[in-house]
């Protein structure tokens, strides 16, 4: 079991609210001694748990609570209220709970409050049983955390082809000159600890499901029992003349990260393609390099995800910050003068000064590895999985950016979808069903994109959609906007509107239909903000 737990948790034997007079559905923060704890009251029962999020400590006051549940406003984690523990992602840890045994007048207890991680065993070394996990992501570090705290007691072997243990790479494209060690997400004696091999730089070259074994890029085989695969997807490659002279750059890694801002200082950036990640490179950029110009196919950045409206405020926050956008547009070629970087040529004519270019025009799925192993891949080449991260072929199973599945929200249809938070949900179901725990992916996608410190926040699944109702204002950068398809919210975003993307997850989550007609009312208190 998890050793120094009460380093985690210290039970509170007598536990009280400032006139507690809570109703069910809502919550309080109190102090208790010089920290902080919610108390929420459900079904005429108190209960008390830490009150920020594991994931970034946000407040979770601000959040949405749904029953049980208490969902974080900024990034979507889920905790249960009366046990502490997390329930959605992102995030790795629970929440401390406590003991409520009396509510009236104050009187607290001091206590201590920091994460709590579930209880986990580690490996027997007489078990021969081996579960290989693929990747060193999201997915597979809940994959081998879930086994651990549900009693596996085989040997559990990671292998990445990064030169770091799992990291919080989300933060990659919003805060490029991070330290790495603040970048990890586990520490290396957690691994140690539990029994989980991470095997760094090396990669798998192909799989043999008949003989369950992988060929390593050394040569050496590796068998296996069960393997997931969670490769993520990598950036997108130009493909136009230039692309391989000295300065162009893709964001992959936490050494492209340092680069791209070591080498920007002070020089003239050109980011090629307005994606997420592009715009997030562009913010980060923007005052540090020289100048920032950011070229995109579309009118607007997000035009096909966010709608036009909130790609055209996303291009003005830039424009105040002196980026410059060159939109309706692409590049030709890229030019250079002794093997570096020194113009971008883009379709329209205009040639743009340029030090450093960095791509961002999206992924590709990292499966070419797969080739000749029977495993089924759809057309852009995603692991086909199914609700318990099952692929085609006994005891393997995929999760993560790399697979294509079953979205519950849309009735199944069959998505791929590049969030962290969805990643380590996945992660977590493929563990339970390895371990014959029939458990299901039905998770509702939540995702959040920052732009010069503003966090613009978004849930479902909105592809297709047809209509866009706002409440707020766009153009004063406070809003919500929800994505209509056939009638229904199908998705939603919001910038400075906490909590409601987060409420509204939660109901998509509880199986609730939103309506067009809820969505266009003037009356919102059915989102309890």
């Amino acid at each position: 079991m998890h050793q120094g737990q009460d380093e985690y948790q210290e039970q509170v034997t007598g536990m009280v609210c400032q006139e507690a007079d809570l109703k069910d559905g809502q919550m309080k923060e109190v102090t208790v001694g010089d920290q902080k704890v919610l108390l929420v009251r459900t079904q005429g029962q108190y209960s008390a748990v830490g009150s920020q999020c594991s994931h970034y400590n946000a407040p979770l006051i601000k959040g949405a609570l749904v029953g049980d549940r208490v969902r974080c406003p900024f990034h979507g984690a889920c905790f249960n209220v009366r046990t502490g523990d997390i329930e959605e992602y992102p995030g790795l840890d629970s929440l401390p709970s406590y003991k409520v045994k009396h509510v009236g007048r104050e009187q607290f207890t001091s206590l201590k409050l920091k994460k709590r991680v579930k209880e986990m065993c580690s490996m027997v070394p007489d078990i021969k049983h081996t579960i290989l996990l693929i990747g060193g992501g999201p997915a597979s570090l809940v994959c081998a955390e879930t086994l651990r705290q549900n009693c596996y007691q085989g040997r559990i072997i990671m292998v990445t082809r990064d030169n770091l243990p799992p990291f919080d790479k989300p933060k990659l494209s919003k805060a490029m000159n991070l330290d790495s060690s603040s970048l990890l997400l586990r520490p290396s004696d957690f691994y140690q600890q539990y029994g989980i091999e991470v095997w760094t730089q090396k990669e798998v070259m192909s799989v043999n499901p008949a003989d369950k074994v992988v060929k390593l890029g050394d040569g050496t085989l590796q068998h296996y029992d069960q393997l997931l695969i969670s490769t993520g997807c990598r950036a997108r490659s130009l493909d136009c003349p230039g692309w391989d002279l000295k300065g162009v750059k893709l964001l992959q890694r936490y050494e492209d990260a340092k680069e791209i801002h070591n080498s920007c200082l002070g020089q003239k950036a050109v980011v090629i393609g307005a994606s997420f990640i592009g715009m997030e490179v562009a913010s980060y950029l923007s005052g540090k390099a020289a100048s920032v110009a950011v070229v995109g196919t579309s009118r607007y950045p997000y035009e096909r995800s966010l709608g036009p409206e909130i790609g055209k405020m996303c291009v003005q926050m830039l424009e105040e910050e002196n980026v410059k956008f060159y939109m309706n547009d692409g590049v030709t070629e890229i030019q250079g003068e002794n093997g570096k970087v020194k113009w971008v040529v883009l379709k329209t004519g205009i040639v743009l000064e340029a030090d450093v270019v960095i791509a961002g025009i999206g992924v590709i799925p990292n499966s070419d590895f797969l080739a000749g192993s029977k495993l089924e891949v759809d057309s852009r080449k995603a692991v086909i999985v199914d609700k318990f991260m099952r692929t085609n072929i006994p005891d393997i199973f995929s999760a993560g950016d790399v697979t294509s599945f079953p979205l519950t929200i849309r009735g199944d249809q069959r998505v791929n979808v590049g969030h962290w938070q969805m990643s380590q949900a996945q992660g977590r179901v493929a563990a339970l069903n390895m371990l014959k725990t029939p458990t299901r992916c039905e998770s509702v996608p939540f995702f959040w994109t920052v732009l010069l410190g503003k966090s613009i926040r978004y849930t479902g699944y909105g592809e297709g959609f047809t209509e866009i109702i706002f409440k707020g204002n766009v153009e004063e950068r406070k809003f919500l906007a929800f994505y209509i398809k056939d009638e229904v919210v199908v998705a939603a975003a919001s910038l400075m509107f906490d909590p409601a993307v987060a409420r509204l997850a939660e109901l998509m989550a509880t199986g609730q239909i939103l309506t067009k007609a809820q969505a266009q009312a003037d009356d919102l208190s059915w989102l309890q903000m």
